[in-house]
């Protein structure tokens, strides 16, 4: 059985200082691939260089919303230019987030539109972060899908049925994390149960949300086993057949990794 954690943060307090360790700890659980989620540009770097350094490893770039209003000058160009790196496979994490407002709307909004047409003009997929923003999200991907050029990942999704249909018809995969395995999470584990199965991935998110049985742990990408267990029983299907269709997601919708 191989698995890969599609979203996690090596380069994040809590996981950086241990990173040769949890790594070493992920693979012996069966984790073969860990992509690497930059938040802000300054993270660039050392996210990029961990993916050199690590064969497993990729890299994505860009700007989380609650940072776009510590980026406002941050536009396509620098984006496009930062993902040549053989290693940077994605644009993101980017989008929306309504609940915390970190950021002004208006900012996140802009920022979220750089992202698109950076992936537009890169042909990589975008890596969608969403928070009671369900009306906007959808209207921005409906309209760059409209447009063409645009796939990606609606990453930790936790936000209604109606946005995971909205998201599929889009061509977008939805993610999974531990949050799947809390008791009170039952509205998605619904949703889980009717991704198809060539639409799924599994992710930790580490260093957060680590999933039952780890609660209340720094999460860590071996993590990324107990959420895929759970939602392999949820669906009623073998982890092996759950770990092989996310692992041929993965590769499919990001392409560059597989190339």
């Amino acid at each position: 059985m191989t698995l890969i954690d599609s979203h996690c943060h090596l380069n994040y307090p809590g996981l950086v200082e241990r990173q040769p360790e949890i790594l070493a700890a992920a693979r012996s659980r069966g984790v073969t691939g860990f992509l690497n989620i930059s938040t802000k540009q300054t993270e660039w770097p050392a996210i990029i260089a961990t993916a050199e350094r690590e064969p497993d490893v990729w890299a994505t770039i860009g700007v989380h919303p609650h940072e776009a209003d510590a980026h406002p000058d941050l536009g396509c160009t620098a984006l496009v230019e930062a993902s040549v790196h053989l290693k940077v496979i994605a644009i993101g994490e980017c989008g929306l987030d309504y609940f915390y407002d970190k950021s002004d709307r208006v900012a996140q909004r802009e920022r979220f539109a750089a992202h698109i047409e950076a992936a537009r003009e890169t042909g990589l997929p975008l890596v969608v972060h969403t928070r009671s923003a369900e009306e906007d999200t959808a209207d921005m991907l409906a309209e760059a899908v409209g447009k063409g050029g645009v796939s990606g990942v609606l990453h930790c999704f936790t936000s209604s049925a109606d946005l995971a249909r909205k998201a599929l018809d889009f061509g977008f995969y939805i993610s999974l994390s531990g949050i799947v395995t809390f008791k009170n999470a039952k509205d998605l584990q619904d949703t889980a149960k009717f991704v198809p199965a060539n639409r799924l991935l599994v992710e930790t998110d580490a260093p957060f949300l680590a999933p039952v049985p780890n609660r209340g742990k720094t999460c860590e990408p071996a993590f990324v086993v107990d959420t895929a267990a759970f939602v392999a029983n949820l669906r009623d299907e073998p982890i092996e057949q759950l770990a092989a269709s996310t692992s041929a997601n993965f590769f499919r919708l990001f392409a560059k990794a597989a190339a």
